[in-house]
């Protein structure tokens, strides 16, 4: 990840080696804080682009922290899931 443009409520971010899977979820649980103004990405060439990741809030890093929190915490409920239904 490389820190592109920052300043006290706008964070601009590269996230390299990603694709629309985990920025879509990002910027959907991103959407869902109160705090937020905005949340979007854009890839500029479906090839070889790598994910250019803005967001706006009064605390972009937070924002995204607490963000990525809920998707780690969603991703371990899913592999439990899995798990649990393969033993059974």
């Amino acid at each position: 990840m490389k820190i592109i443009e920052e300043d006290a409520e706008k964070l601009v971010l590269e996230i390299t080696g990603e694709s629309h899977t985990i920025c879509n979820i990002l910027r959907k649980r991103l959407m869902s804080q109160d705090d937020i103004y905005a949340a979007a990405y854009d890839i500029t060439h479906p090839l070889i682009g790598e994910p250019e990741f803005e967001v706006h809030s009064p605390s972009p890093r937070d924002s995204i922290t607490r963000a990525a929190n809920e998707v780690k915490g969603e991703a371990a409920d899913f592999k439990d899931a899995v798990l649990a239904a393969f033993d059974e």
